[in-house]
């Protein structure tokens, strides 16, 4: 992050070992104890655990929760006609889309308003990290949106303040670009066992890394573990990710629609992904909320809680322009 400059390696290491098998070193593994125990598919729905709608009307792209503080923050791209503190006119929203300009939201855990704040030439909020603290959340973003997709180049650390607008260039920002020349940059946090999962794009080819978080602040980008986003194949929509102890999980799909009709149940899959090995643990077709319109999938987080974790998916409903969002939790097993 913001600091020193790293040296050659720290900057390009995950370059460095790329081509190397997905194998976490023993002497940097926090992550739970490895089992041979052949882990079981999750429940095929989910209980409701949130419903509400965000400050825009665009969707919601990923959320994260703050238990200890009771709030949850969402992102969502910056709806059209919207004018900032500093900005001469009211942008479009494919302008918005192309700038990586995002709205942070901060909701109680009962769906009303907390606070919100804007960052500005970020990416598209494909994935959100948080860390907890008594002082307030500190967030992990993507970050230095490519001008030429809207996707983010790099990721960064701030805390949240309720009305603030972050320029990608603020100096309140911890920014790095963990793996030069990549795109797509989405952030995913484990503070339990002290991990951050990075999933990227270079040459069009999406990867994920994982890291040691407290490593990775201190700019050392060697990655745990590196290896190929499983079912990228499908074509399917990457639309979050979530990461807890050895497994990281992520969720495909689309909304309903032509090729995708709800009458199929959706095409919207969860994956569990072993990070040891880079293979797949199990993969499901999602069921949960079936009848919810257009029911697009939209983010996955985990509720640590103070018994088993669960796993929470974000579905969104409602008409273009009246879009609002529901989450769904079910127990990790």
């Amino acid at each position: 992050m913001q600091g020193p400059r790293p040296g050659r390696r720290a900057v390009c290491g995950l370059g460095v070992i790329a081509a190397a098998a997905a194998v976490v070193p023993a002497q940097w593994a926090r992550a739970a104890p490895a089992t041979s125990r052949k882990l079981p598919a999750l429940s095929a729905a989910g209980r409701p655990f949130l419903a509400g709608r965000l400050r825009h009307t665009t969707v919601l792209q990923s959320f994260a929760v703050d238990e200890r503080q009771g709030h949850l923050y969402a992102l969502q791209v910056v709806a059209g006609g919207v004018r900032l503190t500093g900005e001469e006119t009211a942008l479009p929203h494919t302008e918005r889309v192309r700038n990586g300009d995002l709205c942070l939201n901060r909701l109680t855990l009962d769906g009303s308003s907390a606070g919100h704040m804007y960052l500005k030439g970020f990416g598209h909020g494909g994935s959100i990290g948080l860390e907890e603290s008594a002082d307030g959340a500190a967030l992990w973003t993507e970050w230095d949106a490519n001008p030429s997709s809207g996707y983010g180049r790099g990721v960064c650390r701030f805390r949240f303040t309720d009305g603030q607008v972050l320029e990608r260039g603020s100096g309140e920002l911890e920014t790095c670009h963990p793996v030069m020349g990549s795109t797509s940059n989405f952030p995913a946090l484990d503070v339990t066992h002290r991990q951050l999962l990075l999933r990227y794009k270079r040459d069009g080819i999406p990867r994920f890394a994982l890291y040691d978080l407290d490593r990775f602040r201190a700019r050392w980008h060697l990655p745990l573990t590196e290896f190929a986003q499983p079912g990228a194949d499908l074509g399917l929509p990457f639309q979050g990710m979530a990461l807890y102890g050895n497994y990281a999980y992520q969720l495909l799909g689309s909304a309903y629609g032509t090729g995708n009709p709800a009458s199929s149940g959706g095409n919207t899959r969860l994956y569990r992904i072993d990070l040891r090995t880079g293979r797949v643990v199990w993969q499901q077709l999602e069921r949960t909320a079936p009848g919810l319109s257009p029911r697009e999938p939209e983010g996955l987080a985990v509720l640590r809680g103070s018994g088993t974790p669960r796993l929470c998916l974000g579905f969104v409903q409602g008409p273009a322009g009246g879009r609002s969002f529901r989450l769904y939790d079910k127990a990790l097993s």
